[in-house]
C-alpha cells in the first residue's frame, strides 16, 4: 500500500478547484468540492472484500492540514491497518465524541470573526438550547431523523427560527465531517430532504420592527425636548440620523468631524463592513455640542456607570416610559424610509445610502460614485425640519444633473 506514494505538491492542492478526487498514493486522496471552495483529506483502503473510506482532515481554514500533516496521518492510519485495527476506532478514542463538543469547538474558532455580539447569542441559543436533545449523542450516529426532531418542533412555532437552527445544525456536522469526525450524507441538509419538509419557509412573512408612523414623529420628539437626559438625547439623535441603535450608543467623539457637521463610523462598527459617514444636520450638532459640554469620556452618550456606554435597552425603555412601548428605537429607520418615499421624490440609492444599505447588482455597486454624501446633505435638513413639525415648501428632488 506505501509504494508509488507523495505524488501532489503543495501547489497542487493549493490550486486543485475540479471537482472530484485527486490521489497523492497510499491510499491518501485530495477530495475537492465547490470550485475548490471546500477541500478534505480522504483515506480509502480494503478490508475483507470492502472498500472503507476515512475523512482525516480539512485541507482549507485556520485548522487545515498542510498536505505534511496529512501524510503522516495516511502513514499513521497504514500502521494501524498493518497491525489488524480499524483505523475508525482508533480515530474515535482521539477525537471529541459528542455533538456538544463538534459545536463548542465550532463557536470557540469562528466567534472571533462574528461582528456583533448577538451573533454568538443566536449560534448559542440553537446549539445549545435548541440542540440539546443531541448534546451527548456521538456525533457519528445523528441520523435524519435526529435532526428532524430537532428542528421541526421549532419549524411548528417559528419557521425563519428553524430555517436558521437547520443551517446551523448542517454546518456543524459538515464541520464535524472535515475534522474526519463522521462520514457520509449529511442528515441536516436541504436539498431532498429538509426542503420538502419544510416547503414554503423562505417564504415566511418577514418581521418587521415595529415602526412609527412618520406623521407622529414630530409630536415624539417635542416630547424628548423636554427630558433633557442622555437618553433622550441619544434617542433624538438616531432619529436624526436614521442610523442603527448600536452606532449612536458606541459612538466616539474621535469619529465626530465639527468643522464639516460629518460623523464618520468605522467600519468595523457597521454591520455590512463598510465604513459610513453621516452628514450632520444643524439640530445634531446642537445636541452633540450639548453633550460636548459635559464630556464625562470618549463616548458621545455614555453611561452613568464608570463612564462606559449606554446599553442597548436604554433607548428601548425610555420609549417604554413615555407611552410609546408599541414601537422600537430601529423602526425610526422605517419611519423616515416611508417618509422618504411618499413625501418626496428622492432617488431610490440616495434614501438606500442613509441607511447605509448597499443595493444594485454586484456590476451597479462596483461602479457605483461614492455614498451621495452631498445629496444626502442635501436631504437630511428636510427630514430634521419634518422631526420638528416644519413643513417643507418644496418636495424634495434630488436628480442625477444636480448631484
Amino acid at each position: 500500500m506505501a509504494k508509488n506514494i507523495h505524488r501532489l505538491t503543495d501547489v497542487e492542492v493549493k490550486n486543485r478547484a475540479i471537482h472530484g478526487n485527486l490521489s497523492d498514493g497510499g491510499g491518501l486522496y485530495l477530495k475537492t468540492r465547490n470550485n475548490g471552495n471546500a477541500k478534505s483529506w480522504l483515506f480509502r483502503w480494503s478490508a475483507y472484500g470492502k472498500r472503507n473510506e476515512l475523512t482525516i482532515g480539512s485541507a482549507l481554514g485556520a485548522n487545515r492540514l498542510s498536505l505534511a500533516q496529512a501524510r503522516k496521518e495516511a502513514a499513521l492510519i497504514r500502521d494501524q491497518i498493518g497491525a489488524g485495527l480499524d483505523p475508525r476506532e482508533e480515530r474515535k478514542r482521539e477525537a471529541p465524541k459528542t455533538f456538544l463538543e463538534m459545536a463548542e469547538a465550532y463557536m470557540k474558532e469562528l466567534e472571533p470573526t462574528w461582528k456583533h455580539p448577538k451573533t454568538s447569542l443566536a449560534w448559542k441559543r440553537s446549539l445549545l438550547t435548541e440542540c440539546k436533545p443531541l448534546h451527548n449523542r456521538a456525533i457519528d450516529t445523528i441520523t435524519d431523523s435526529d435532526c428532524r426532531s430537532v428542528v421541526m418542533p421549532v419549524y411548528k412555532r417559528t419557521p425563519d427560527t428553524a430555517t436558521r437552527l437547520r443551517k446551523r445544525l448542517e454546518t456543524i456536522l459538515g464541520y464535524a465531517e472535515a475534522h474526519g469526525m463522521r462520514s457520509g450524507i449529511n442528515p441536516a441538509r436541504w436539498e431532498g430532504h429538509f426542503k420538502p419538509l419544510m416547503v414554503g419557509s423562505t417564504r415566511q412573512k418577514r418581521s418587521h420592527y415595529p415602526s412609527m408612523p412618520n406623521n407622529e414623529v414630530p409630536a415624539f420628539i417635542d416630547d424628548l425636548k423636554s427630558i433633557g437626559t442622555v437618553a433622550s438625547y441619544a434617542l433624538e439623535f438616531l432619529i436624526l440620523t436614521c442610523v442603527r441603535s448600536n452606532n449612536v450608543l458606541k459612538a466616539e467623539w474621535s469619529e465626530i468631524d465639527f468643522e464639516n457637521a460629518l460623523w464618520s463610523i468605522p467600519a468595523e462598527k457597521m454591520k455590512n463592513g463598510y465604513a459610513h459617514e453621516v452628514p450632520l444636520t444643524k439640530r445634531a450638532l446642537e445636541i452633540l455640542n450639548i453633550m460636548h459640554e459635559t464630556r464625562l469620556s470618549e463616548y458621545v452618550f455614555p453611561s452613568t456607570r464608570g463612564g462606559k456606554n449606554m446599553s442597548d435597552m436604554a433607548l428601548t425603555m425610555l420609549m417604554r416610559r413615555r407611552g410609546f412601548g408599541d414601537y422600537v428605537p430601529h423602526g425610526f429607520r422605517s419611519s423616515f424610509r416611508t417618509w422618504c418615499g411618499n413625501e418626496t421624490q428622492t432617488p431610490r440609492e440616495v434614501a438606500e445610502a442613509v441607511l447605509a444599505h448597499r443595493v444594485g447588482s454586484a456590476v451597479e455597486l462596483a461602479y457605483s460614485r461614492g455614498d451621495a454624501l452631498e445629496k444626502r446633505r442635501r436631504l437630511m435638513p428636510l427630514w430634521s425640519d419634518h422631526c420638528a413639525g416644519k413643513q417643507a415648501g418644496d418636495v424634495v428632488r434630488l436628480d442625477a444633473k444636480r448631484g
